[in-house]
């Protein structure tokens, strides 16, 4: 492969391409990354899967080895040690210490989804996104008018107010009147908030297809994308299984499913909680799941499962939120990490209750969807 450089005036000047040089670290840790996801933040088993990976494809090398990869976390500061105290030891000796992700692990990890998902995003000054909504606003349009009593006096275009001025009354007659003063044009912007759920029942990693690695890395790039590109949008993530809870986004990393039924009728009322406490008009639910739902939480406290079919009670309150999202003027998004027969038309029958979307998809293409209809549904909701 080769690179061309302009050489003006004699044409083009071809040289043979030099790849960039990258270092043992770096090379490494793109694929450590990858590893820690898949294991859910746990350190030692991602070194062990190097080790192992080493062995058969020879990522480390005589100069430069896992122990060595390893020194250069904890000194870059992506790893830390914890010392903790061996519980019974009477001379109160610290115990042996236990490898950590820090808080610049998390946010590597989560840039790293963002790339892997979305692509190399720059970050967008202000954020916000655009109405078709001309007036006061804090993005310059490009356009300009006459200026109206009440506008923002920092919208003044100086250079075009003064050329007016010299119009109007003549180089010897200088002077600058209301008349003569043109402002910049700006658009309204608006707000976005949404809650992403989650599910971690155990059929997201059930028949050999991991699933939840997937959804992790999905969750996690929407939050860095969002913090990037929208950074006055609020994205809240909650998990659900046979309850569910809000996940804070430092913790996304570690999540695990555990041996738990499909509360969706729990995920959906918290969403909505959380929405109601939100100011901006713009709301909306992205929900990942894999599974019919299957657990409905009794008013006694109890759980109601059944793992059979589609259960019509459990259904009958599944559909009952989504109407109720719909009143609250909530859009409920619906990627559907499976594409059983039986679980088609309950989706269609959900989305129309709601009047939302709803993807029945494979893995592959997941966390491009998501991006997409975030941006289309964001401005479908401002106009």
């Amino acid at each position: 492969m080769t690179s061309m450089n302009f050489n003006y005036g004699k044409g083009f000047t071809f040289s043979k391409h030099i790849p960039k040089e990258i270092s043992h670290f770096e090379r490494v840790f793109d694929i450590f990354k990858d590893v820690l996801t898949h294991t859910s933040g746990d350190i030692e088993e991602a070194f062990d899967w190097l080790d192992t990976l080493d062995r058969e494809y020879n990522i480390f090398t005589d100069e430069y080895t896992l122990q060595d990869f390893e020194d250069d976390l904890k000194k870059r500061g992506y790893i830390k040690e914890e010392i903790d105290l061996e519980e019974g030891n009477a001379g109160n000796e610290p115990g042996k210490g236990k490898s950590v992700l820090t808080a610049k692990m998390e946010s590597a990890l989560r840039a790293y989804a963002l790339d892997q998902i979305f692509g190399k995003l720059k970050r967008s000054g202000l954020g916000n996104h655009n109405t078709s909504k001309l007036g006061k606003g804090d993005e310059r349009d490009g356009e300009s008018r006459a200026f109206q009593f009440g506008d923002d006096l920092a919208m003044i275009n100086m250079t075009e107010s003064i050329k007016n001025a010299q119009v109007n009354n003549g180089i010897g007659d200088l002077r600058l009147t209301e008349n003569d003063l043109i402002v910049e044009e700006t658009k309204h912007k608006s707000q976005m908030s949404t809650v992403l759920m989650i599910d971690i029942s155990h059929s997201m990693i059930l028949y050999g297809e991991d699933r939840i690695t997937p959804a992790k890395k999905v969750a996690m790039a929407l939050v860095e994308l969002i913090h990037r590109k929208y950074p006055k949008d609020s994205i809240d993530v909650i998990v659900f299984g046979n309850e569910a809870w809000p996940i804070k986004i430092k913790d996304l990393p570690y999540l695990k499913v555990g041996p738990y039924h499909t509360n969706t009728v729990a995920g959906l009322e918290l969403a909505m909680d959380i929405l109601r406490r939100k100011r901006n008009t713009n709301k909306q639910i992205f929900m990942i799941t894999d599974g019919k739902p299957s657990c409905l939480t009794l008013p006694n406290g109890e759980f109601y499962k059944n793992s059979f079919g589609l259960d019509e009670q459990i259904v009958s309150k599944c559909l009952n939120k989504a109407a109720q999202a719909r009143k609250l003027k909530i859009p409920i998004t619906t990627f559907m990490i499976a594409k059983d027969p039986h679980l088609r038309r309950f989706v269609e029958v959900f989305t129309a209750q709601n009047r939302g979307k709803a993807f029945l998809t494979g893995l592959s293409g997941l966390g491009q969807m998501i991006f997409e209809d975030y941006e289309k549904n964001r401005k479908r909701r401002i106009q």
